[in-house]
């Protein structure tokens, strides 16, 4: 199997188209769109593409997916543009004549375009996939939500302290004057207690 560099290559196919009678330069223009997409993907690109050079890359690009599909027996959905490229092929001289006998010179410039694709195995899916970096996140956000729903029961605890009232001077006196209710019923008071022994002080004078 050959090999780039140390990894070894995936399985795939190219096509080229030499001698196109379009500029490189334009035809680049054409191939920096569909560098890295799926092959499918870069056809549509390709289709709806306004570019003149459209037309020779689209058909160079259909080239390298039937190679792959028929010669590799790969499944054309699988296939992606590996590389996308474009040389400078020989340049055609021409003249036009000109004013006084001169002749200005016309260059036909040609290239040769080259596309490689190559078969990427899917995405593991079911339960034998890792989980990603975006599923496991939706962790820290359930202990977000929970401190969001703690946090209205502090909310109303500190209202509800807010809310009781301090005892005021008339809840004090309200309060007081039951207690000297009852030491009058009781028919005894502060002033009678201390009246028997102001009287015995006078009688041993």
């Amino acid at each position: 199997m050959p090999t780039k560099g140390d990894a070894p290559a995936l399985p795939g196919a190219r096509a080229i188209a030499r001698h196109v009678r379009i500029s490189p330069t334009k035809a680049r223009r054409v191939i920096n769109l569909v560098r890295g997409l799926p092959a499918k993907e870069a056809l549509t690109v390709l289709q709806f593409a306004p570019q003149q050079a459209s037309e020779p890359v689209y058909k160079v690009l259909a080239s390298a997916i039937a190679n792959a599909e028929n010669n590799e027996r790969l499944d054309p959905d699988s296939l992606l543009v590996s590389e996308a490229f474009v040389d400078e092929g020989p340049t055609l001289k021409r003249f036009r004549p000109r004013a006084q006998g001169r002749a200005y010179r016309i260059r036909k410039r040609t290239c040769h375009i080259t596309i490689a694709v190559e078969s990427v195995p899917p995405a593991p899916t079911g339960r034998g996939a890792r989980p990603s970096k975006s599923a496991a996140a939706p962790a820290p956000a359930k202990a977000g939500k929970a401190t969001k729903k703690a946090a209205p029961a502090v909310e109303a605890e500190a209202t509800e302290a807010v809310e009781t009232p301090a005892p005021t001077k008339k809840a004090t006196a309200k309060k007081a004057e039951p207690a000297a209710e009852s030491t009058e019923a009781s028919g005894t008071t502060g002033t009678e207690d201390v009246a028997p022994e102001v009287a015995a002080e006078e009688e041993t004078e």
